[in-house]
Order: structure tokens, then C-alpha cells, then sequence
């Protein structure tokens, strides 16, 4: 999303290691297990074990590391054995950073509990406070009963944005996702599955918009401009606009992300859920979610020193894959050709393009799954970053057993300079998009009009394919062009691309700028809840965008509750959908369609 000193832009015009642990139970467990898997130096597992000092000593000095890390190389995943840690007289409280993830263990929520908290907050700046660039972090499985911290700063604290996604954590007690302990305190998030809220109303607070999904809440303080509960147990009712509630009682497909566990015995295992349909709360309230078991031995885990050959070579072996953090250059692609794969990366593991490669290429085959990696883009210009099935049209596919991408993120410069045509693109049918993020890169190092080129974010030429929570911003042309049948979209976020030099560089066939979100006019059946777009044209203010949204029209596409809007008056989008909706304003006021057509 926007630069620090954009963000407080918007939000004028918003509502108000190397360490080594003494503890004899982690030594005696590590002395008893020799054939523990070698997850790199970078993973680290902590034992019920530890002193709540030991711990928070070694997460402090990572944390210290990659709280301003925006653009750096370290990657860590922060992996906790089932147990309790922390208690109400010495409580757990940490902060994570960028490229941290953090993980219980446990094969339910409940077998991991953390009594304390686990906390991002605001990063300060000359120009003031702000959330609006904490990305790329996560938090799972695990139970947090809040505890310790006192002051403003008391309760769970999740002041984040994009790609930072919290699945599969009960919290008990007080939790916000708006750090208003320093000001400005705005935030553009966010992301939140298969999560359960015990004990005190959810603070939404700054968050511009938010997805909730197959969730429990005890309640939810406000919205400002688009949040959606799909699938949320006492989620606030349907009241779009006044104020922005998008509310679904059921999710129409989900299928929750692979996640690393320990069974009885202390092995590592993988757990692969089950696929959901017209699912609603958390798929663990009556004990493990349904699905199956996958040894560690069955993958192939990855260090950054591995070669692309090596990497194939144990998929064409059977094998599944386990990127282990680090940053991984990759000067050919990886190529999943097996029905029912597996690819997971542990701390936000990245594949980097070399050379204009795909990285990353999956058969038209059923099943497959790839979560919690990042893709960037190199300075030589890849067709593709991720392609998804490699038919167009897609082939045959199985509804029962749908492929599915969750906590996927794109990147088009930030790091360095990088050039993409397209980031993500899904041929396969019945696949599940969850939490995608793709990002031109409006601030950080190779960023400019002709630096990082990218037409466009998001690709789907797959049918029946259902996205929950889709960001997709700055790309040059269509942020998302959807040509596949029977598409759903549950939230959609976006801004317009910040820095077109004029008018005649943004526009096409007499169509000033290029719309958000793109249904091809061969689309007969498509449906999207909840989408926002957003400009901020700073290089050049005069400029205009036609449309925000362009769909057939037809009575198989329909569109419910979907806005735009200008930022602090930095250009204008004519109309919401297709030649309908009033054009944006000068004071940051959305311009709201409840039902389209």
C-alpha cells in the first residue's frame, strides 16, 4: 500500500541465534530426538521448558533486528511446542516484526496457550505514527490469554496492514488492531480465518477495510470503509453503507492453510485441512479439523543454498516441499506436477525471479496447495511470477478436492527493481484464492513508472474460482482481470497505481486510466461482495480514472456492496461500476453502490 508519508495522506481524512537457551528440558529433548528435521538456522523452537526470560530475550533481540527490517533479508519462523508459556505473575508479551512468522505447534489452537501477548505495533516516523506499512508477518495456532502490559498499551495488539494474516488463534481478553497508544495510529489491513475472540469486543478502530472469515467474535467496535465477515459467528449485521458491514452467514468455499505440527510423540508432521463448503466458524470448535496427515518425511525441505535441480528433483521424486526462511534466488522454475502437492514456506520464505523466469509453475492437477511464500519479481521482466494450472482454458478439475493458494504475496520492485507482466496467474478450475496480496511497489528501492513495470496484479482465466480477502494495487493497467466463469470475490482491495506521469501515459482505447477489477465481457456468471478501490495520483492530480469496476452486463454478474474513492483529492474516478455511481469527491468521501445492476 502507500508509503508512510502517503498513508498519513489517507488518514488525514479518516475517523479518529546465534543465543544459545539453558534450559535443561529443551536440551534434554533435543539430545533424545537426533533425527528432528534440520528446519535451518533460523527456525526457532521453543519448549514449555524455557524460562519466560529465556524466551523473551531471544525474541526480543530478533524482533529489535526486524522491526524496521522493511526490505531486508533475514527471515524467521518462531515455532512453540505444545504447552503454556508465560503466566498471569510473569506473563509472555512480545513484539514481531517484519518476515516473522509465529506458530504454535499444537494439532488444535488449544494445545499451545501463551499468557501474555503478541503485539505489533505502530512504527514512528518524522511525520508521526503509523501501522500503515507493517506487512509480511503472521501469527497461528496457537491461544492467547492476555495478560501483562499495563497502561494504554494493555490487550492484544495487531496494528497491521497487507500480508499479515492471524489464522487460527484463539484470543481471550482484549484485542485491537489499531495501535492508538502513538498517533496517528492509522492502519490498512487486514486479514483474519478459522480465529475464535473470547472476552472483549474486537477494536477495529483505524483499519480502512478488513476481512473476517469462518470466525467467532464476541464483537466488533466500528468499520471505516469496507470490512466483510463471511462465515463469522456473531459477526455485526449486514448494514452496508451506514456503516460499511459486508455480511455473509456462510463462506461458499474454504480450505485453511497447511500448518507444521508435533503429534504425541514430538514428530514433526504436516496437517493438510480439509476443503469447506458453506462453512461458518472455526473448523477446530469440536476438536481437530477435518483433514489428513503428512510426515515430515515426505517433504523436501529447502534451504536457501538449494539449487532449482535439487528442488525438482524431490518433486519429481514425490515428494512435497517445505521452503525453510531465507530468501532463494531462482534461475529456473520450480515445476509441481503432482496431483495433491504440498509447497509451504515457513517465515515468509521468498522466491526471487533471476533472469525473467517463472518461478513457480503448477500442473493442471488437483489438490494442490501453496501457502505463506512471497514472489518478487527481478529486474529482467518474468511473463509470470506464479501460474496456476497450465491450460487456458483450464482442464478438468475436481470441486471436492480444489486447489488453493493462502497467505500468497507478490512483490513488483520494494527490495530492489523488479518487472513482471503479471504476478499471479490461475488457469486451474475450482481453485481457492486466500489472502493474496499482490504489490507494485509505490516506495523502496526500483520504484518508478518505467522502473517497476507490471500490467497486471491478478490473472484468472480458471472457472468456479473463489477468492476471500484479494489485494491487489498500483499495477499499470488491470489490477485484476478476471476471464473465468462463475468467479466469486469476497473483499477486494485496491488503490490505483500512485505515480502515472499524465493522462495519455493511463489510458486506453478512449478509457481514461484502467479499472481495478476487470470481468471480461465473455463472463456470464461472476459475483464479488465487499470491493473497494481507491486513488491517489500523486505524480499528477488531474488525472482521471473511468471506472473503478468494469463488468458484462448481463444478469449472471452482480456486485454488492462496492465503492471508490479519491484520496485527499489526488485525482478523480468517474464512476464506481462501468458508466454507474457518482464520481469521487474531494474529501475523501467514498462513493457507494449497494447493488450493481
Amino acid at each position: 500500500m502507500a508509503s508512510h508519508l502517503h498513508r498519513h495522506a489517507v488518514a488525514a481524512a479518516l475517523l479518529a541465534g546465534a543465543l544459545v537457551l539453558a534450559g535443561t528440558a529443551a536440551a534434554a529433548r533435543h539430545a533424545a530426538t537426533a533425527d528432528e528435521p534440520d528446519f535451518g538456522p533460523n527456525v526457532k523452537i521453543f519448549e514449555p521448558g524455557m524460562s519466560t526470560t529465556a524466551i523473551k530475550t531471544r525474541i526480543d533481540k530478533i524482533a529489535a533486528r526486524q522491526i524496521p527490517n522493511q526490505f531486508g533479508t533475514d527471515r524467521y519462523a518462531l515455532l512453540f511446542m505444545p504447552g503454556t508459556y508465560g503466566s498471569a505473575a510473569a506473563p509472555l508479551n512480545f513484539q514481531v516484526g517484519y518476515y516473522t512468522e509465529v506458530a504454535g505447534l499444537g494439532s488444535t489452537p488449544n494445545d499451545v496457550t501463551v499468557n501474555g501477548t503478541i503485539d505489533v505495533y505502530n512504527q514512528c516516523f518524522p511525520d508521526g505514527c503509523t501501522a500503515l506499512v507493517n506487512f509480511w508477518r503472521s501469527l497461528s495456532n496457537l491461544t492467547i490469554n492476555v495478560a501483562g502490559k499495563g497502561g494504554c498499551q494493555f490487550g492484544e495488539f495487531w496494528a497491521t496492514s497487507q500480508a499479515a494474516p492471524m489464522r487460527r488463534v484463539h484470543v481471550n481478553g482484549f484485542a485491537t488492531l489499531m495501535d492508538y497508544c502513538s498517533n496517528p495510529a492509522y492502519a490498512s489491513g487486514g486479514f483474519i480465518a478459522d480465529s475464535q475472540f473470547t472476552g472483549s469486543t474486537v477494536v477495529n478502530g483505524s483499519q480502512q477495510q478488513y476481512l473476517v472469515r469462518n470466525s467467532s467474535l464476541d464483537g466488533w467496535t466500528n468499520a471505516v470503509w469496507n470490512q466483510v465477515f463471511v462465515g463469522v459467528q456473531n459477526a455485526p449485521a449486514q448494514s452496508f453503507p451506514n456503516p460499511p458491514y459486508t455480511t455473509l452467514a456462510t463462506n461458499p468455499a474454504s480450505r485453511e492453510r497447511p500448518f507444521l505440527y508435533v503429534d504425541s510423540n514430538e514428530h514433526f508432521n504436516v496437517y493438510v485441512p480439509d476443503a469447506q463448503l458453506n462453512g461458518s466458524g472455526t473448523t477446530w470448535a469440536g476438536g481437530q479439523t477435518p483433514g489428513h496427515s503428512i510426515p515430515i518425511e515426505d517433504f523436501f525441505i529447502a534451504k536457501p543454498t538449494d539449487g532449482v535441480r535439487a528442488i525438482n528433483d524431490a518433486l519429481t521424486q514425490g515428494k512435497n516441499l517445505l521452503f525453510t526462511p531465507g530468501v532463494y534466488n531462482v534461475d529456473r522454475t520450480i515445476r509441481v506436477n503432482r496431483s495433491d502437492t504440498i509447497v509451504l514456506g515457513l517465515g515468509m520464505a521468498t522466491l526471487t525471479a533471476q533472469n525473467g523466469v517463472v518461478p513457480m509453475t503448477v500442473a493442471d492437477v488437483k489438490g494442490v496447495e501453496v501457502a505463506g511464500l512471497i514472489f518478487d519479481a527481478g529486474p529482467t521482466t518474468s511473463p509470470a511470477l506464479l501460474q496456476f494450472g497450465d491450460q487456458t482454458p483450464a482442464g478438468p478439475s475436481d470441486a471436492s478436492d480444489p486447489g488453493a493458494l493462502q497467505d500468497v504475496f507478490f512483490r513488483i520492485g520494494g527490495p530492489h527493481v523488479g518487472k513482471a507482466t503479471a504476478s499471479l496467474v490461475v488457469n486451474r478450475d475450482n481453485t481457492i484464492l486466500d489472502d493474496i496480496w499482490a504489490w507494485r511497489a509505490d516506495h523502496g528501492s526500483g520504484v518508478g513508472w518505467t522502473t517497476n513495470t507490471a500490467d497486471t496484479g491478478v490473472v484468472v482465466n480458471g472457472d468456479n474460482v473463489v477468492a476471500t480477502g484479494l489485494f491487489a494495487e498500483h499495477y499499470q493497467k488491470y489490477n485484476v482481470f478476471w476471464a473465468g466463469e462463475n468467479g466469486k470475490t469476497i473483499m477486494f482491495q485496491n488503490e490505483l497505481p500512485y505515480d502515472p506521469p499524465n493522462q495519455a501515459a493511463y489510458q486506453h482505447d478512449g478509457v481514461l486510466g484502467w479499472a481495478a477489477y476487470k470481468v471480461a465481457d465473455s463472463v456470464t456468471t461472476h459475483e464479488g461482495w465487499g470491493l473497494g478501490s481507491y486513488c491517489f495520483f500523486n505524480v499528477d492530480p488531474t488525472i482521471h480514472a473511468s471506472h473503478a469496476f468494469e463488468v458484462p452486463v448481463t444478469p449472471g454478474v452482480k456486485l454488492h456492496d462496492i465503492l471508490d474513492l479519491s484520496i485527499t483529492n489526488h485525482g478523480t474516478i468517474d464512476h464506481v461500476v462501468n458508466d454507474f455511481g457518482p464520481p469521487t469527491d474531494a474529501d475523501t468521501h467514498p462513493s457507494y453502490v449497494v447493488e450493481y445492476p
